[in-house]
């Protein structure tokens, strides 16, 4: 009985992990766009390039590592003045 329950605890509780996982994901894909946007530089060619800290944590967040990508795109955008976009 008492492995019943943890089989069923661990199935109802399962989808909540991936569902906070596809809202960072969102929320970090909303953070990379912005800085796309809106933190590139010009370079002698003419090509936008980000500093190394907003490009890693761009990286960060390709690779699903939203938990170090996240506060850094918010540092980033926020010293430069610009309103995050809401969390869903």
């Amino acid at each position: 009985m008492r492995r019943v329950l943890t089989v069923l605890a661990l199935l109802v509780l399962s989808p909540v992990p991936a569902l906070a996982q596809a809202d960072d994901a969102a929320y970090c894909a909303a953070l990379t766009a912005l800085a796309n946007r809106y933190l590139t530089g010009g370079s002698a060619q003419g090509a936008g390039v980000q500093d190394l800290d907003t490009r890693a944590a761009m990286n960060d967040c390709a690779a699903g590592n939203f938990a170090r990508g996240i506060p850094v795109l918010e540092r980033k955008l926020r010293s430069n003045g610009f309103s995050l976009p809401k969390r869903s």
